[in-house]
């Protein structure tokens, strides 16, 4: 039995609520980024997307099953994928291979920034001080490529990038970083270890591995970033973090943020923030265990991830999925049009 701890996982892409607009954006839901005109949302507001209520997505917790997403969103899947050809990892079961499913949260928004995209250095970015600035509830130190463990766990051998080691390339800063559950959340940790029948106990923290890195220019796919945004103009410069260790319900996540000129506005900059979080499905398979014990009702984990639980509390990753994709959106608009 695992607490359903996923939404806490997003702290692993560093990106909290904290950093305010002299105005606060106004949230602009919308079926999906890429099929905007190019000039919109416009100033001040977020168009943003993350696909829960599609037909393909599970109605409770939002989540689309890996399989699906890769079918039905092959560009989303190759760019926001772990590494370039990702997949669910093969395990063996007895003598017989088989796939170890997942799901995937997956959120998109577009917004502006009011500087000319010459005047923004995405290489400021891929820093210590950049993550520790924005969420002081999370505690990051570097680490060096040898301190990674895909290597050395089997769990995570899948997270292996084939092409290149993690942390490996000069334009790369590797981070193992630590959350303290907040909130509600751990009262909830506590109930079910101790409602536990002997097993590993659920730990009250995530601890996870990254890499943060502004993506060298010879490494940009011009074509397939351009229908990933929907928007057609060069692409200036892109961040991406790649969470490939977690010690708890997460197999991977990713964030990506895609720096292009304005169409219309020289002095203007369009951003196309992306997030993907891939968890086991079996997590999502508890519902009948955490209902058949009503002290647990409030903590089957799909609801939890949906924010519709009384253990989601507040604004920030304890709220749930959906609303705090939200905020952390908000988040990165402000940080990118304050520096």
């Amino acid at each position: 039995m695992r607490i359903p701890t996923l939404m806490l996982l997003i702290a692993g892409l560093a990106l909290a609520p904290g950093v305010a607009f002299a105005q606060q954006p106004k949230i602009e839901e919308v079926a999906s980024i890429a099929i905007l005109p190019p000039s919109q949302p416009g100033a001040q507001t977020i168009a943003f997307a993350d696909h829960h209520a599609d037909k393909l997505a599970d109605p409770v917790s939002g989540l689309w099953r890996f399989s699906d997403w890769a079918q039905a969103k092959p560009v989303q899947k190759d760019l926001l994928g772990l590494y370039p050809g990702y997949d669910e990892p093969t395990i063996t079961v007895g003598t017989r291979p088989r796939k170890k499913r997942m799901h995937v949260y997956v959120a998109e928004a577009r917004f502006e920034v009011e500087k000319p995209v010459a005047a923004i250095d995405v290489s400021r970015y891929a820093r210590l001080a950049f993550l520790e600035r924005i969420d002081q509830s999370i505690k990051h130190k570097l680490i060096t490529a040898d301190d990674t463990m895909p290597a050395k766990s089997p769990q995570f051998s899948n997270n292996v990038n084939p092409k290149r080691g993690w942390c490996e390339a000069p334009d790369a800063i590797c981070i193992q970083s630590h959350y303290k559950l907040e909130g509600k959340l751990p009262v909830g940790v506590a109930l079910v270890n101790k409602l536990k029948e002997g097993g590993r106990k659920i730990a009250d923290f995530i601890d996870f591995q990254s890499e943060l890195r502004a993506v060298p220019a010879a490494e940009i796919d011009q074509t397939a970033i351009a229908k990933l945004t929907g928007v057609t103009t060069g692409v200036a410069g892109v961040l991406e973090q790649n969470i490939f260790y977690v010690n708890q319900v997460m197999q991977f996540g990713k964030f990506m943020a895609v720096f292009q000129p304005h169409p219309t506005n020289p002095n203007r900059t369009i951003v196309s923030a992306f997030m993907a979080l891939g968890v086991d499905s079996d997590l999502l398979e508890k519902k009948k265990e955490y209902g058949n014990m009503p002290v647990l009702r409030n903590l089957i984990p799909a609801q939890v991830l949906a924010g519709n639980s009384s253990f989601n509390t507040g604004t920030s990753i304890s709220a749930g999925l959906p609303k705090y994709a939200r905020n952390r959106i908000q988040a990165v608009a402000a940080l990118l049009a304050a520096q």
